[in-house]
């Protein structure tokens, strides 16, 4: 059986030399229907081995789950590239990073609120442990020591971005041991955590997306010998809410990744192909201002968000071709398109007015946040009784991450955790009126010490400095909608948010399109029950992927939730996506 040995002098697979050329594929981001074209498109490319991540969070949604169903079936992916000829590189976490929400770790790890992520608290490790357990038994029979297309395994991701505890890599190691992991493991870091991120007698990698010469040299400081890789290449970069499209020239791209070949290392492209942040998975970066990660994936990578080759695939093969056996067959044709229609949402549902259906409240003396409701993604709805008439002041200690705020179901204004907002001033029309406060997690923070990032009301919450005498709290994951009851919206201005809006869509042949949001101000899509993420007018995108699989043929079902309003009741569907402005 082969198994990848790291040699003095590089990679070797069956006594022979290999270079990994790899590109980054995540299944849990793009359709499982769609998993072989996007495998093949790798091959095609001149890749010999695609990577990907493991989202601890979705595979184990509660504690003592574990998923492997639908998306989420990773040995199906597996198979999937050991039949299209690809090996795979592994990286199960705990933590991934990814712009994915919290990084992978789950939320209900949160419910501790002293737990120590990535560290050897006891708690911490044995969430892992169990995680480990459930996973491995159906990934050891596709490690490459038992005939499958698994060469290596991850150990835990840009550690020295974060600690230096070389006994917590140790314990991890030793997990994986336990758990049957007999291909070697890796660490990645970034050129200037190398020293603190690695551990004695597990390969060094580098991730960089320039100075290849300079990432690669410290490289080799910190490891003399052995294989020179770059496990992250970047190409491209991520986009937030209220930025603009990042993009990187395919020609200079293609020259770093000459360069890295040329100086005879192993590579991995991230992003071979991106894809898609589907419902509400995004992560949020958190350098002193919160910044939640939008909802494309698109990465600017050589296949595009819809899987369609760009500027930098015929780029990269040019560049593979001096180095590796490229397939001769010619670049893959872009998949059908939807052609242009536009769709009225004729018909509206409440969301507050439906808000017993969507969700069971709890009722304490403060608010609770999500982690203490046991909820991961969506929203929480607060509720209270303001009990005099007159000015009022909401005081608010952390607001995590939106909060739009309703008096007898009208909107008053809205705190944002971006902006660092924590009071609101509004009128209170009488003694006994219904406060009602919708707080939506935008995305757990992903990267850094500010990962400990539970959502919603934290601290004390007061109007006129009293806190109100009690609080229900009503989670709102909204992963089943099938509680609300629409009725026609009739032709005037549609109401104002949040409301569920609803239509239908009748196609001959279903194809990938896009769904653009012209007129709508925030909220997020599903069709035919698919949540396909969130929109939002801030931009930079405009539009949301929607895969062809997604959609059928004869009827298909379109919800949108819009959370304030909207000039319009349509919505359109389009060939093309529109990922906003870049800058010059």
């Amino acid at each position: 059986m082969p198994r990848l040995e790291i040699a003095a002098d590089g990679f070797r697979l069956d006594d022979r030399p290999l270079r990994i050329i790899s590109g980054g594929l995540h299944y849990f981001r793009v359709h499982p229907e769609q998993w072989a074209d996007r495998l093949r498109k790798a091959r095609l490319m001149g890749l010999n081995t695609v990577e990907t991540y493991v989202p601890w969070n979705l595979h184990a949604p509660r504690r003592g789950e574990f998923r492997l169903d639908a998306g989420l079936d990773l040995p199906r992916f597996l198979d999937l590239a050991a039949a299209e000829g690809l090996y795979v590189l592994l990286r199960p976490g705990p933590y991934i990073c990814a712009e994915w929400e919290g990084g992978g770790l789950p939320s209900w790890l949160l419910a501790d609120e002293d737990v120590e992520l990535r560290s050897r608290d006891p708690r911490y490790l044995k969430a892992v442990d169990d995680y480990l357990g459930a996973l491995m038994p159906s990934v050891l029979p596709h490690l490459s020591t038992r005939g499958g297309p698994v060469l290596a395994v991850q150990l835990e991701n840009e550690y020295g971005a974060y600690g230096e505890d070389s006994g917590y890599l140790e314990e991890l190691a030793q997990m994986l041991d336990r758990h049957g992991v007999d291909v070697p493991l890796f660490t990645c870091d970034q050129p200037f955590d190398l020293a603190r991120g690695g551990l004695d007698g597990v390969l060094r990698t580098v991730n960089l997306g320039s100075r290849v010469d300079a990432g690669l040299a410290e490289l080799r400081t910190q490891q003399p010998s052995g294989p020179l890789m770059c496990s992250e290449f970047w190409i491209g970069w991520f986009d937030r809410w209220g930025g603009t499209h990042v993009t990187r020239s395919a020609a200079d791209a293609a020259a770093d990744l000459d360069r890295l070949l040329a100086a005879g290392a192993s590579v991995n492209i991230y992003m071979f192909h991106g894809g898609t942040n589907f419902g509400l998975t995004n992560g949020a970066n958190d350098k002193g201002r919160y910044r939640p990660t939008v909802t494309s994936y698109d990465y600017d990578a050589p296949l595009d968000e819809a899987g369609d080759p760009g500027p930098k695939y015929a780029a990269f093969r040019e560049v593979i071709a001096r180095y590796a056996p490229v397939p001769e067959q010619p670049v893959p044709a872009p998949a059908p398109k939807l052609s242009p229609v536009v769709v009225e949402l004729t018909a509206c549902a409440s969301l507050l007015d439906h808000r017993e259906g969507l969700g069971s409240a709890v009722h304490a003396d403060r608010p609770q946040l999500m982690e203490e409701l046991g909820q991961s993604f969506g929203f929480v709805l607060y509720e209270t009784v303001l009990p005099a008439a007159g000015p009022a002041v909401l005081s608010i200690a952390e607001v995590r991450d939106r909060a739009q705020v309703f008096v007898d179901g009208q909107p008053v204004g809205v705190l944002e955790r971006e902006s660092h907002e924590h009071a609101l001033a509004f009128h209170v029309p009488r003694g006994g009126a219904h406060l009602a406060v919708l707080v939506e997690n935008q995305g757990r923070v992903n990267y850094g010490q500010g990962m400990h990032d539970r959502k919603g009301l934290r601290g004390e919450v007061t109007v006129n400095g009293q806190a109100p005498d009690g609080w229900s709290s009503r989670p709102l994951p909204l992963d089943d909608l099938r509680g609300l009851s629409f009725a026609a919206s009739g032709p005037a201005v549609p109401p104002v948010g949040p409301a569920f809006h609803r239509g239908h869509l009748d196609l001959e042949r279903p194809a990938d399109g896009f769904i653009a949001l012209d007129g709508w101000t925030k909220g997020q899509v599903w069709i035919n029950g698919f949540a396909l993420g969130r929109y939002w007018s801030r931009g930079p995108q405009t539009t949301l992927y929607v895969p062809a699989p997604v959609l059928k043929a004869g009827r298909n079902e379109i919800t949108v939730l819009e959370l304030h309003g909207s000039t319009t009741r349509t919505v359109e569907l389009r060939g093309t996506p529109d990922l906003g402005p870049t800058e010059d």
